[in-house]
């Protein structure tokens, strides 16, 4: 009789702790990574969540360093991206060195995301639910040890149903009606909630006039420090938050004294010290100017040591973009690149490498253009044809005896 009952030891402790943890609802707008199953969240950019080392997301409790060179402000709207994402998500932003009106000009949704939720919740079912719905189906087929086997399909099935489909939008493992990254359109403007969710630390933008010893003044990242110690102190371990840091270091934002490398190195150790603390709550997104602090100091390498991921955005001139958006370049019905994106370095958190370029279907060339409904999209870069040169465009190869036909060229 014992070994009629050892069919039934499928059901073990591991296994209910599993079953246990599973039903546990994530937070919104988080779902696990489909390499290892850690959190991540949405950059609120699709195309730079699967560049993020094949976790399609930023993994919680990582930080992402973006510069960019030259006086444009590419940066600046990631960085939006990424606060009306937490925004949407009910999560909690917090920005360093801007005041409300920066929020006030986070852009607003997209016509793609005003989906209902009961159309995409029911659509989600349908993706999800139909593989296990058959794995249910008694088989008659099957002797006595049949259905070990059926509940062993039917826990896998359920298992790997968790991690959805990650290179689409409008997904997500924590609700099936819940979006994990929304589009958002720069014509219209985010409306924020009554009770916002959005705190603002402002830097010293203006000096001080005192007599008084430079040691008592208050360094703003201190007190954005302590402000972060306290709001996660206070919150439940559900709650996720996002630290929005613009244009770091910059002179219109911060003093002189702020620029040392004791002060703002500091501050990123400690950043990355709650970023590891809070490893299922917190993530940051940073942007520096390298026009001002490039990458051969020893202080804007040392913050590329102290992130987790480090991109540069290099815009075009603009004479560039304007040949490039001529009618015979190659992307007529594309709109032109507005500059190149450099990956110096991706989080990796497993022995497998994570996935750089050639897993998230990307070359080693990448383009960006930022556009008013598509928002900022990473893509591979090609250059057009030569401008002028209309036989090539056409394919027309001529050479001394004149043009080329198909048995010349296939040679």
């Amino acid at each position: 009789m014992s070994s009629f009952r050892r069919k039934h030891v499928a059901l073990r402790g591991s296994g209910l702790d599993e079953t246990k943890s599973a039903k546990q609802e994530l937070a919104q707008g988080v779902r696990p990574s489909p390499l290892d199953g850690r959190l991540t969240t949405s950059t609120g950019t699709n195309s730079l969540d699967r560049l993020l080392a094949g976790h399609a997301g930023l993994a919680l409790g990582t930080s992402l360093l973006v510069e960019e060179s030259g006086t444009t402000d590419f940066g600046g709207s990631l960085l939006r991206y990424y606060a009306s994402e937490g925004v949407v998500q009910g999560h909690h932003v917090h920005v360093l060195g801007m005041g409300d009106a920066w929020g006030r000009d986070l852009p607003g949704l997209g016509e793609s995301s005003k989906v209902s939720k009961k159309e995409t919740a029911s659509e989600g079912l349908g993706a999800l639910e139909g593989p296990v719905l058959e794995r249910k189906e008694p088989s008659n087929a099957v002797g006595r040890g049949g259905s070990g086997v059926e509940e062993n399909k039917m826990r896998i099935a359920w298992r790997y149903e968790r991690l959805g489909q990650f290179g689409l939008k409008g997904t997500s493992t924590s609700n099936s009606g819940a979006i994990f990254c929304h589009d958002f359109d720069l014509s219209k403007r985010l409306t924020l909630p009554s009770p916002s969710l959005m705190y603002f630390v402002p830097s010293i933008t203006k000096p001080e006039f005192e007599f008084r010893d430079k040691t008592t003044s208050t360094s703003p990242f201190n007190k954005f420090l302590n402000h972060l110690v306290t709001h996660l102190a206070a919150n439940s371990s559900a709650t996720v938050h996002r630290v929005v840091i613009p244009n770091l270091l910059s002179p219109a934002l911060y003093s002189s004294d702020d620029s040392r490398p004791e002060s703002v190195l500091q501050f990123l150790h400690a950043l990355r010290a709650l970023l590891r603390k809070y490893s299922t709550q917190l993530t940051a997104m940073i942007t520096i100017p390298v026009t001002l602090y490039p990458r051969s100091t020893g202080l804007t390498r040392w913050m590329e040591l102290l992130s987790d991921g480090v991109l540069e955005l290099a815009p075009f001139p603009s004479s560039a973009i304007a040949t490039k958006s001529t009618p015979g370049a190659s992307t007529i019905h594309e709109e032109p690149p507005q500059g190149m994106l450099k990956i110096h370095r991706l989080p990796i958190f497993h022995e497998k490498g994570g996935g750089g370029g050639e897993a998230s279907g990307f070359g080693d060339d990448l383009a960006f253009t930022l556009s008013r409904r598509k928002g900022l999209v990473f893509k591979p870069f090609s250059l057009p044809p030569v401008e002028g040169d209309s036989e090539a465009q056409q394919g027309g190869i001529e050479h001394d005896h004149g043009k080329a036909t198909k048995v010349d060229i296939d040679f």
